[in-house]
């Protein structure tokens, strides 16, 4: 029988679970990224944040992060990450001691996320900004950002025509996979070969895969 009295027994909210676990792994490491996990998870109940911090998402972004660095350098302008749901990357990367970064914009089209987004990336001040707004609807030429991040490229029906929106000479960072059985996926790419096509990149500064368990993910840094 189980103790009722143990996490999973009756009358246990496993949202009280979480919370009490991320904060001690934060008291253990130190790490002001955990902490702020553990305040969505306790200021935002409803928030699908179990998906967003899974090992595959995290693996992902690490990866993201780190050829970016490779490739970009430490010293970022404005970032602006589109379709930036909960904002994890860019609280990984305002966590990530090497990079120097002038501002994240994490913008998507449900309006739901960005309370959660500035939640995990309070620490930022106002470095950060979470936006409500359509991809195709931004204004890139007025703004100018330093570097655009989309790392949801599967789900745009025609890339070539959202990355026509960018000024020349903008640097990006795109992901997509080849999970082709997920049906929101609309646009998966089968190679990392194909995705350079697809994209069709004035400058490709890496180019790569990610093996992982059920699908592969994808990745261009470059320029438009």
């Amino acid at each position: 029988m189980m103790d009722a009295t143990r996490p999973g027994g009756p009358g246990i909210d496993w949202r009280e679970c979480a919370f009490d676990l991320a904060r001690g792994i934060a008291a253990y490491v130190g790490n002001p990224l955990v902490t702020r996990l553990a305040r969505v998870i306790a200021e935002h109940p409803d928030a699908d944040i179990s998906t967003a911090f899974n090992h595959k998402q995290v693996a992902c972004k690490m990866w993201a992060r780190d050829r970016l660095h490779d490739h970009c350098g430490a010293r970022l302008g404005r970032v602006w990450i589109v379709g930036g749901w909960y904002g994890v990357l860019a609280a990984m990367l305002f966590d990530d001691a090497r990079f120097d970064i002038a501002a994240i914009d994490s913008i998507d089209i449900d309006a739901g996320v960005a309370p959660v987004a500035r939640t995990l990336n309070a620490p930022a001040g106002d470095r950060f900004t979470a936006l409500t707004g359509d991809m195709y609807g931004l204004d890139y030429e007025g703004a100018r950002p330093d570097l655009v991040i989309n790392t949801s490229c599967e789900h745009i029906a025609d890339l070539p025509g959202w990355l026509a929106l960018i000024p020349e000479g903008t640097r990006v960072l795109l992901q997509s996979n080849d999970y082709f059985s997920e049906p929101t996926h609309i646009n998966c790419v089968a190679s990392a070969a194909a995705f350079e096509e697809m994209a069709g990149l004035a400058e490709v500064r890496f180019s790569g895969a990610l093996p992982l368990r059920n699908y592969t993910r994808f990745m261009l840094i470059g320029t438009v």
